[in-house]
């Protein structure tokens, strides 16, 4: 009987190596399969980011040229009727006054 026992430690053997085996071959392409999914999505937020960007540029360029001076002052003296008042009608208040 301890004879039979030692004719299967070498299959036994066998077996647990070609499990493991099959065991890191199967890690191994589900590591490489989640990589490609990450890779993807970093190239797709990549994408993202620049359109972003571009938007970010596009707007930044239309608030500037919204805030101009010019445009502002335009605007108020159309839709607000405002204009410069006269030199008699300007006081002016020094610090010491205000407070």
């Amino acid at each position: 009987m301890p004879e039979s026992r030692h004719n299967y430690l070498p299959v036994l053997g066998l077996v647990v190596v070609v499990l493991s085996v099959v065991g890191s071959a199967i890690m191994l392409v589900n590591a490489k399969h989640q990589s490609r999914q990450l890779f993807v999505r970093l190239e797709l937020l990549k994408e993202a980011r620049d359109r972003l960007q571009v938007d970010w540029g596009r707007l930044k360029l239309e608030q500037s040229t919204l805030a101009t001076h010019g445009r502002v002052e335009a605007i108020v003296r159309e839709r607000l009727s405002m204009v410069d008042p006269h030199a008699q009608e300007i006081i002016l208040v020094s610090a010491e006054e205000a407070d």
